[in-house]
């Protein structure tokens, strides 16, 4: 697993590789020792940049996978038929290439639907599965995009074809800055405008938003589905759900599709994107889960 340079901004603690895997390239960065290994997932808009500050606090005691999904940061870009069923594939492929074992999945954000998959169709992926702020086609996620009752408008025009690439790459930088993080009550202390220049890095290059397009089609279209892989049974790992802002969002989603005991955790002082505004919380919850008897 030879390391490269980084393209964009970095920290000491990772090294960066690059793997061709399920017909697509995925970018990831390594960082820790021999420690069980625990595979971290960004949501929107979000590359691996998004756990910089969590990476090295999981480092001392795990082996810390970080990855940019097909489509994100600087992975390949995605096709039209892009889909959460896709970005799971990629990331099995992915776990079965590094070759460590089973690993601790954590997903946040709009991968909720990417981990929840991976969980069901290669559970032997998996020691543990814990969601992050994060929600499921099928139960309730759909609500987020609904305009009149609260939700994000731009959830519904990510998920039109094209529309990423005709409204959003060129102002990407304004976007997630100067509107997304703000809009969500995030301190420009916490997520700099030398952080917003990174994500903006890479969702301002062609199809720099066909990640996304991909995930929020699916979180809105996918729902039937959900429901269709929950009714295969429970899931056979623990499973854990973090919430913040949104509350007991998480713990709704993943313990109505889990078919078992959902571990419910709420840090009610954070908000959404809980990896960048309270790494140190994170970590020292996320530490909890995985040392907890299997």
């Amino acid at each position: 697993m030879p390391s490269i340079s980084p393209a964009g901004a970095t920290i000491p603690a990772v090294a960066h590789h690059r793997s061709r895997v399920n017909g697509t390239e995925l970018h990831y960065v390594t960082a820790g020792g021999d420690g069980p290994p625990v595979l971290l997932v960004h949501g929107f808009p979000e590359t691996w940049w998004a756990f910089r500050d969590l990476i090295p606090l999981l480092a001392a005691r795990h082996r810390v996978y970080a990855v940019d999904l097909r489509g994100f940061g600087d992975s390949a870009t995605a096709s039209d038929d892009y889909s959460s069923a896709v970005a799971a594939e990629d990331l099995h492929a992915l776990i079965s290439h590094l070759a460590v074992g089973p690993m601790h999945v954590v997903g946040q954000d709009v991968s909720g639907g990417v981990v929840y998959r991976l969980a069901v169709t290669h559970p032997l992926d998996l020691v543990s599965l814990t969601a992050v702020e994060s929600g499921l086609a099928g139960f309730g996620a759909e609500r987020l995009a609904d305009v009149t009752h609260g939700g994000a408008w731009y959830i519904g025009a990510l998920a039109a074809q094209g529309i990423g690439s005709l409204l959003f790459e060129k102002n990407a930088r304004a976007f997630i800055g100067d509107y997304l993080y703000p809009f969500y009550g995030v301190s420009s202390a916490v997520v700099t405008s030398a952080d917003a220049d990174e994500f903006a890095r890479t969702y301002g290059r062609a199809d720099g938003f066909s990640g996304a397009a991909g995930l929020y089609r699916s979180m809105l279209t996918e729902g039937d589905e959900s429901r269709a892989l929950s009714e295969q049974g429970a899931l056979g790992m623990p499973v854990a759900a973090i919430g913040s802002r949104g509350g007991g969002f998480t713990h709704s989603a993943f313990g109505a599709a889990a078919g078992r005991d959902v571990t419910d955790i709420r840090v009610d002082s954070v908000g959404h994107y809980f990896a960048q505004e309270a790494a140190r919380v994170l970590a020292d919850e996320l530490l909890d889960v995985f040392a907890r008897p299997l």
